[in-house]
């Protein structure tokens, strides 16, 4: 072969050699698989229906079961009017993410990126302030404000997002997004304290949240049953007071197997735990 042709033919092989290797050299190897590992309860929660009926029909009960709270303590305030009680105002506590807004984009773009969770990159998404509503539930906090409730925000958001939180709830038109009405965590994601400030002036009515947490700090424990005993115990408070919504992305139910520490340590625990499941 003439010389000329023969050495761009041998760089060009050459290059291409050199781009398929640069695109499949190995990340570090925990991060990828554990970020991987969740990719289909992100794309459920992001792409599917079904998500999108469970948070319709959430709020749809989340309705149903305001509008008979209320009616239950119109009807407890007339009996006690005759002792002339005092009348709390009414709240609805809510938390914010992948309750109110949706955050699977988020969870998207970590995957997209072979990355799990990072503090840094969740901080420069809320920046963004471009979350969109949970399907329904604007149309039922709206709903709840003109039955005369407050409503308000719980979250485990940190207190350096609060303007951008406030933004985005603003910008979609959320009730009661204000400063007042808003608690993001002050250095515990235990929301008790928080929950009991607002009790101390306002009757709650009902909770709404994607984690069981969200109603009562006893659902951290997953040690019996993975927490469902806790679940089975509390049965009917859970009924009357609170309205769970699904998010498979993250949370205790995932704790309970990783644990905590470094992707590494999470992703040995989680094969550890499929290895002793052999069912």
């Amino acid at each position: 072969m003439n010389a000329r042709i023969l050495l761009p033919a041998l760089l060009l092989i050459a290059g291409c050699r050199g781009t398929r290797e640069a695109a499949v050299s190995p990340a570090p190897e925990a991060m990828p698989q554990l970020a991987w590992q969740g990719a289909d309860a992100v794309l459920w929660q992001n792409t599917s229906a079904e998500a999108y009926w469970l948070y319709r029909q959430g709020y749809d009960q989340a309705t149903d079961r305001l509008e008979l709270r209320l009616q239950e303590l119109d009807e407890q305030q007339q009996m006690a009017d005759s002792a002339g009680s005092d009348h709390r105002p009414r709240a609805v506590i809510v938390d914010i993410d992948e309750t109110v807004l949706d955050n699977s984009p988020y969870q998207v773009n970590a995957i997209r990126r072979d990355r799990t969770f990072d503090q840094n990159d969740w901080r420069a998404w809320t920046d963004k302030a471009t979350a969109k509503a949970c399907p329904g539930a604007l149309e039922f906090l709206t709903h709840a404000e003109e039955l005369g409730c407050e409503v308000f925000y719980v979250t485990n958001r940190d207190v350096r997002e609060r303007a951008s939180t406030l933004k985005n709830l603003v910008d979609l038109g959320f009730p009661f997004a204000d400063d007042a009405h808003l608690l993001l965590m002050e250095g515990s994601s235990d929301k008790t304290e928080r929950r009991a400030r607002i009790r101390a002036t306002h009757e709650v009515v009902l909770l709404v949240g994607d984690q069981l947490r969200d109603f009562s700090e006893a659902f951290k424990d997953r040690s019996s049953n993975y927490g469902k005993d806790a679940v089975d115990a509390m049965a009917d408070s859970l009924s009357r007071y609170f309205i769970l919504l699904p998010n498979p992305m993250y949370g205790s139910f995932r704790d309970a197997v990783e644990g905590k520490g470094t992707d590494a340590e999470k992703l040995a625990r989680r094969k550890v735990w499929f290895q002793s499941h052999g069912y």
